[in-house]
């Protein structure tokens, strides 16, 4: 209920924002909710759905990688495709209706993660936070964030109790909805590694050290479980750019498409700096990515995200190193940090005070008005063109 509260919230926001969309590049001005709603990438996944991926990479006269189609993972598009073969709908209704229900089963599923580190009511206001999170909104759009949120809290939540083996289907359904898998097996050999020194920690201290806190003991079955799920998820990262590559014939195919939308190579760390510099100056701009990597360690140090568990902790730590080696920081990024979901149990934990939880839910609906109306709606920049959601 909470969940569709919030998107009925956020279906207001959409039709206010709708009436004022001027001339763009998909619809007559003023469209309806549901025309309003498929656009941005929305447009991608249909064509993917429709058309499947070009087998060959299309290129500008200078040989440059154009934006295709390649840069959309294939879970999603080809959900709605058969899901539009069975009912008959359109591919973008169908790619609406399977992101709405993947949200739905995506709050449902982060409750039980959060019950598994907090009481109930507290669980509850750290889903009331996610489904009214500034970028929310686009868990109800035929974007696939709502089904890797699905997956990917599932995939937590079987991590979290243990299931590696269970989780195994999950996590490879995770890597082919959205480039989730490269931090998610990050996150499980970091795990491993952690399991593993306690299993071997016994044997290397005579006794545990004074005032150490007690830690569920890993069994050796648990322990290979835990290294073939982290073999498996290693295997489903790669997943992607390997069928890119089978299917053009170009080992880069992916991150060449991915880097089209950037208009220039991938080099690791160096586009923070760049946007450092644009928006702070050549000094404070190449200060500015380690100050925010600092303000980002000392929140998951802080007492409330400790208290999400390891599991979470060390997916919000391997989640954002991502984005630190290989994402262009831009307008996009608000919508990237969505899988940092397990941040608002933390903000939930904060205080108990239902004037500081209001608040939050209050501030975050606003910051839904401005995300919808300055990035969602269309707009030309005098360079042609528009920031992107």
């Amino acid at each position: 209920m909470v969940f569709v509260v919030a998107r009925l919230v956020s279906a207001c926001i959409f039709m206010a924002a709708a009436i004022h969309q001027g001339t763009n590049p998909w619809f007559p001005p003023a469209p309806d909710y549901w025309n309003f709603v498929t656009i941005w990438d929305g447009r991608w996944y249909q064509e993917a759905a429709e058309k499947g991926y070009p087998t060959v990479l299309p290129v500008d006269a200078n040989g440059v990688v154009k934006e295709n189609a390649w840069a959309f993972y294939a879970l999603f598009p080809f959900l709605a495709r058969g899901l539009s073969a069975m009912t008959g709908m359109g591919i973008l209704p169908a790619l609406t209706a399977i992101a709405m229900v993947a949200g739905l089963g995506a709050a449902l599923v982060i409750f039980q993660l959060f019950r598994e580190f907090a009481g109930r009511r507290t669980a509850m206001w750290g889903v009331i936070f996610v489904s009214t999170f500034p970028v929310s909104p686009i868990l109800q759009v035929p974007y696939a964030e709502s089904l890797n949120l699905l997956l990917l809290a599932a995939s937590l939540l079987l991590v979290v109790r243990r299931h590696y083996l269970a989780a195994i289907p999950v996590v490879l359904l995770m890597c082919l909805s959205r480039p989730t898998g490269v931090p998610f097996a990050a996150m499980l050999g970091l795990l491993f590694l952690w399991r593993l020194w306690g299993r071997l920690r016994p044997s290397l201290s005579a006794q545990p050290p004074e005032g150490g806190a007690a830690t569920r003991p890993t069994s050796t079955r648990s322990l290979v479980s835990l290294a073939v799920l982290v073999f498996a998820t290693a295997l489903g990262a790669l997943a992607w750019p390997t069928i890119a590559w089978a299917v053009t014939g170009d080992p880069a195919a992916y991150t060449r498409t991915e880097t089209a939308w950037r208009g220039h190579d991938l080099v690791p760390f160096k586009p923070w700096f760049d946007t450092g510099r644009m928006l702070f100056g050549p000094v404070l701009g190449v200060l500015a990515p380690f100050v925010f990597t600092a303000l980002f360690v000392l929140l998951m140090i802080s007492r409330p995200v400790r208290a999400i568990g390891m599991e979470l902790r060390l997916w919000c730590a391997c989640y954002m190193g991502y984005l630190l080696v290989f994402l262009h920081p831009q307008t996009s990024t608000f919508r990237m940090l969505l899988p940092l979901f397990p941040l608002a149990l933390g903000a939930a934990l904060l205080s108990k005070s239902k004037a500081y939880r209001g608040t939050v839910v209050v501030l975050f609906v606003l910051l839904q008005i401005v995300w919808v109306v300055w990035l969602w709606a269309w707009a030309p920049l005098p360079g042609g063109g528009d920031y992107p959601p």
